[in-house]
This record gives C-alpha cells, structure tokens and sequence, in this order.
C-alpha cells in the first residue's frame, strides 16, 4: 500500500447532514445511494474511460451494449449508478430497472410491461437525477416546438408534425407520435385529463388497447409484445426533445438465470440477442446499454446465456486477454477486484464521510484503518475484498460503534471481532429446469 494517499479527502467540501445520513444508511443497508456517489468512488478508472466513449457513440447517434460482469457484492450496481450520473451529465436521458421475477425482458402475462413501465418510473435528466422525469422531457419538447414555431411564425402543431415525421418509420411510431401531438393539445388547453392520459401511455400504464382507444385515439398500447421497440421509439424521442441520446440500464440480470423454465429463460436470452445484434450492427439510434450480472448468469452453459448457442457465439472470450491483459472493446467488461490501494482510499472516504467532510472528526486514523484492513486479510483473506459491499458494510459498523462509544479502544474493538465472508444469495434454492410447453413466458 502507498504512505501518501492519507490526505486524498481531507480537502473535500464539507457534507451535508442529509447527503452523508443517505450515504451512510445506504451502504449499511447494503445499497447504494442515490446521492453522493463523488465523495467515495474509487478505482474503476480504465473501465469508466471505455464506456465514457460509448456515451460519446449514442450522443453522435450511434448504439452500444455492455455486459458488466462482477461477482455477488462486487459493486456493479454502484458502477451502473455512477455510469447513469456521467450521462446524465453528458445530456443523455438515463432509466433504470431492477430484472425481477414480475419484470422480465419477454413475457407474455405483463412482467415485460411492468420492466418497461419501471423504466419509465426512473427516467432521469441531469436537472432531475431521481426518476419521475418523463413529464419533463415531454414539456421540453412541447416547449423547444412552440419557440421554434413562434420565431418561424408559423403554427406549433405544424412543427410538431414535422418534427415527429421520423418517428413514424419506426414500430408503433405512428401512435407514439398521436400520443405526443395529443399532450400538445391538452398542454394548450389547460386539459390535464387528457395530459395525464398521454403521459400514462408513455408510461405502459394501459393494460387494454380499448382503454387507450377511448382515451387518445389510438390503436396500439406499449405492452409485452412491443417493448425493446418502444425504447427505441423513446431513445429516437428524446434526442428531437433536446438530449443527446438514451442510456438504459438493467440491473439482476441473475433473475434469467434463476428461471426455472427453459422456454422462458431462452426467450428472455432471445430479446438479448436482438439488442446485441442491433448494436453491434448499427441499426439502432442513439442508445446504449448497460446490463449488469454475475459470471453464472455469463458463463454458464447450461443454464446462463452461454447455453444460448447464438448469444454464446456473440459474446467469446478474447484468447489473448491474459496475464494481466484486458481488452475493453468486447461486449462482456469484467469489473476487477479493488487493489488494496484501492480498499485504502475507499475507507478514508467512507471516513470522512462519516465525518461530514470534517477531518478533526475522524473517529478512526490512518493506522486504524490498516488494522482494520490487516485484520480483514487475516480471518478472511484476499476473496474478503473482492467484494467491497461486505468490506463498507463492515468498516462502517466500525465507525457506529466508535461514534456511540467514543471511550473503546479501535484497535482491541477490531482485533476481537470476527469478519466473514459474503455469500451469494442468488444461487441458492434455484429452480430445477422444466421444459414443459404448456408454461407462460
């Protein structure tokens, strides 16, 4: 480990109490926060340089898919939060969707909708990095439509027209576009009924295409059949809102691993297949993909996506990444285990976290916290630090205990306290294989 990394945080801005409990109480949790994700990032540095040019590929209308591939605890929901905050900050549109048994990427009895609908739930910009943006980015079309009509002098629903003219080359684009032009008339009006109608739409919120035909007057709805098409419909409409082009992020992609019907499962891995073969072919416009899963959800023949012979042939393994060589331009990044350098300066910024910014606050000093390190390496070994969830988790327990009990000894505190090992959840109590044909995907 290096002497001279000690300082790295002291002269960082002060924290505010609200920002370090949500930190705090995240990560002990096991989560990671929504919110100030700059005061204890760390390493990562090649892997972030590569897929920051992807953004640069999907603003210039480009495409791209990646596979982020860590194990349990390794810290891929942290990397796919941090990668949404750098394209919220590139002007891109950014959503996000957990995989779950209820919402999966092909179904046929609304897990489909329901992922595509939490997609829209956690549509995020930069000015609103939470979610809940879908109205935003709408009014931002509306609006940039309506100036543009004013200077042009000629009426907005003309420019609006034209302006969704594009739109309709694509599936289901002629009804994507009604809803939009149907949001501008109630946005005219003052009609919030008919706003909240169009927004729901956007939204997969209509379960019935009779529903959505009485309220907008449109044949179509956005629902299981449909949803990969309707990103792209998304991804095209936000950059003629304004933005530079659409990230979507998709998040336990273990759950298609976990399933127990192997229809079900090479259906999902097919949908896969299609976005891989949309990007990696060009013919997708202005959106990225960040799917992040375990090596058994990769690598498994017989149950993870290399049982699935053309995705498998799509995703190879460079022979000559070896020996400490890592080639990023694949589809598949592996996100290494953190150095020890690493770990060091990961739980100096925890440190000064808990310190809200405040260095005369520490409870724990350099040397605490490389007993803390040595003690961890010493009951566990190096597989403790593969995986820094377990490794905050306990550092930050540490930190409670001394902030509640300001007279314990840290060293005697550490040095009587067993550490274990995190295991992986996801693999436990997996569902045997079922090929019949009479299941619902």
């Amino acid at each position: 480990m290096t002497s001279n990394v000690s300082n790295n945080y002291a002269m960082s801005t002060t924290i505010r109490p609200n920002e370090q409990n949500a930190i705090i109480q995240s990560l002990r949790a096991g989560v990671v926060p929504r919110v100030g994700l700059q005061h204890f990032h760390v390493g990562r540095k090649q892997e972030l340089e590569h897929l920051h040019k992807d953004l640069t590929l999907i603003a210039d209308g480009g495409s791209s898919l990646r596979f982020i591939i860590g194990s349990f605890g390794s810290g891929k929901t942290f990397f796919l939060t941090l990668m949404r905050t750098i394209a919220q900050r590139e002007k891109l549109v950014t959503v996000h969707a957990d995989l779950t048994p209820d919402r999966r990427l092909q179904a046929s009895g609304g897990q489909a909708r329901a992922l595509y609908a939490e997609l829209m739930r956690n549509a995020a910009v930069q000015t609103r990095p939470d979610g809940s943006a879908l109205t935003d980015i709408v009014e931002r079309f509306v609006g940039s439509a309506r100036d543009q009509a004013e200077q042009a002098g000629i009426s907005p629903e003309a420019i609006i027209g034209e302006r969704l003219q594009s739109l309709r080359e694509l599936v289901n684009g002629f009804d994507f576009a009604s809803v939009i032009q149907a949001y501008w008339r109630a946005y005219e009006d003052g009609d919030e009924n008919l706003k909240n109608c169009a927004i729901r739409w956007l939204r997969a919120e209509y379960a019935t295409r009779t529903d959505a035909r009485c309220d907008l007057g449109v044949r179509t709805i956005i629902n299981d059949e449909n949803i990969y098409d309707s990103l792209k419909l998304f991804a095209r409409f936000v950059r003629l809102a304004g933005y530079r082009g659409l990230l979507v992020c998709f998040d336990e992609l273990v759950n298609i691993y976990k399933m127990g019907h192997v229809q079900a499962r090479n259906a999902n891995y097919e949908q896969l297949l299609r976005m891989l073969n949309d990007t990696l072919q060009g013919t997708a416009e202005g959106i990225g993909f960040l799917l992040s899963g375990t090596p058994e959800f990769l690598l498994d023949s017989r149950r993870g996506a290399y049982s699935y012979e053309a995705l498998a042939s799509r995703l190879p393994r460079n022979v000559f990444a070896k020996d400490g060589l890592v080639d990023y331009s694949g589809p598949v990044i592996n996100l290494p285990s953190l150095t020890p350098e690493d770990v060091l300066l990961l739980l100096q910024a925890l440190r000064h976290v808990q310190a809200f910014g405040d260095s005369s606050k520490y409870l724990l000093p350099d040397e605490g916290i490389r007993s803390f390190i040595n003690h961890c390496y010493k009951n566990v070994g190096e597989a403790y630090f593969r995986t820094p969830r377990t490794t905050i988790t306990d550092f930050l327990n540490l930190l409670a205990v001394l902030e509640e009990h300001p007279t314990v000894n840290w060293d005697q505190l550490i040095e009587n306290t067993q550490v274990t090992f995190g295991q992986n959840p996801d693999l436990d109590n997996l569902e045997d294989d079922n090929d019949l044909n009479t299941i619902r995907l």
